[in-house]
């Protein structure tokens, strides 16, 4: 029997929460054999933060993208550096890392996708070859182009009970669903995106802590239900989102309370509304993504599901390096020219690799 090379790949993740960046090491074969092994979180500032927010939603090159390309290039240069010289790990003991960039377009219907971040200059300063633009080909063959972490998700899930569920609750929410064959991932709704921006915009704070905020506040159920009858809700997975898409759901005449009650009921009732369209109801679901702290919708989520409810780390997961891990996994299996994505993960109509390799030049 041949033994499958073991790949050591580091991970980069700047989320649709644009709060910093996410570094993983991981050992992989690019399959079923996952070892995490060290991860740290970086943070943007912020006058980073403002700099990213401008640039969200523009689809051509401008003032706003430049500078904000180059704040997320230079900031993920020094966050590895540190990464590697924190953990002492030697560039030539790496293979590979993954970088996503971050995202400020998506759009999917127009076969395009936009993630900022220069992937050769990144490559040159870590002395490490470099994987991008991993969700363009994707998205470029029909397929949604995201979420792009279920495959990474079914590998890390190979011995649990099946039907099982991820949940990432991030700056957009979406489902991994697990069969014992069978994989279906989709993008069900507005995640922590409205609730920080809301929140940011009323009390000067990134995020509603515990969603304490909201607790205090009433939901508004019959302006929930407009927002629910959008077609999205309905239309069948795979899907995906912008994370700007819900612009529309305004709260902007209602109080602080009242405002991040009514947002968050919408994001819980979203993903309710996702799980309705998955195979069948998982038996447990399991939370990733910054959303899994915010105690209020957590209890919310468990009520309204009606399946056992745990962060990831009821697995041993660590919920904060997931993604990271994730795209270091995507790296390798770029390098060995495997799918990333698959028809019941984006809709793409065959298995499908991704990626674009970036070698140092220097």
């Amino acid at each position: 029997m041949i033994q499958k090379k073991i790949h050591r790949a580091i991970g980069l993740m700047s989320g649709t929460s644009f709060d910093g960046a996410d570094i993983a090491l991981i050992e992989t074969d690019g399959e079923g054999i996952v070892r995490p092994l060290v991860s740290e979180g970086y943070a943007y500032d912020a006058a980073d933060r403002a700099v990213i927010r401008a640039a969200l939603g523009r689809r051509e090159k401008g003032p706003e993208t430049q500078a904000a390309e180059r704040i997320v290039t230079e900031r993920h240069i020094s966050f590895l550096a540190d990464f590697l010289t924190k953990y002492k790990i030697q560039k030539q003991d790496v293979d590979v890392a993954g970088f996503h960039g971050q995202t400020i377009f998506h759009d999917p219907a127009a076969r395009f996708t936009w993630q900022i971040g220069d992937a050769q200059a990144l490559a040159d300063a870590c002395g490490i070859p470099v994987v991008g633009q991993m969700r363009v080909a994707d998205v470029q063959a029909g397929g949604q182009g995201a979420p792009l972490l279920p495959l990474y998700h079914r590998a890390l899930a190979h011995d649990l009970a099946k039907p099982m569920a991820v949940l990432n609750i991030g700056g957009v929410s979406n489902i991994t669903w697990i069969g014992k064959a069978e994989i279906l991932a989709f993008d069900c709704g507005p995640g922590n995106a409205l609730m920080d921006d809301f929140t940011f915009e009323r009390t000067g704070r990134p995020y509603d802590e515990g969603g304490r905020l909201a607790a205090a506040g009433r939901a508004d159920d019959a302006r929930i239900a407009r927002w629910l009858a959008h077609s999205y809700f309905t239309l069948k997975p795979p899907k995906s989102l912008d994370r700007d898409a819900w612009r529309h759901a305004d709260v902007s005449d209602m109080d602080d309370a009242d405002g991040a009650a009514t947002l968050l009921a919408f994001t819980v009732r979203s993903i309710q509304t996702g799980f309705s369209l998955c195979p069948s109801a998982p038996g447990a679901v399991y939370v990733t993504g910054g959303g899994r702290r915010n105690a209020y919708m957590m209890q919310r989520l468990g009520a309204a599901l009606g399946a056992p409810l745990a962060p990831v780390e009821a697995l041993g997961w660590d919920g904060d390096a997931i993604e990271a891990q994730g795209f270091a996994y995507l790296a390798v299996r770029s390098l060995l020219g495997l799918p990333l994505t698959e028809p019941g993960t984006t809709g793409v109509g065959k298995p499908l690799t991704g990626g674009v390799l970036y070698r140092p030049t220097k």
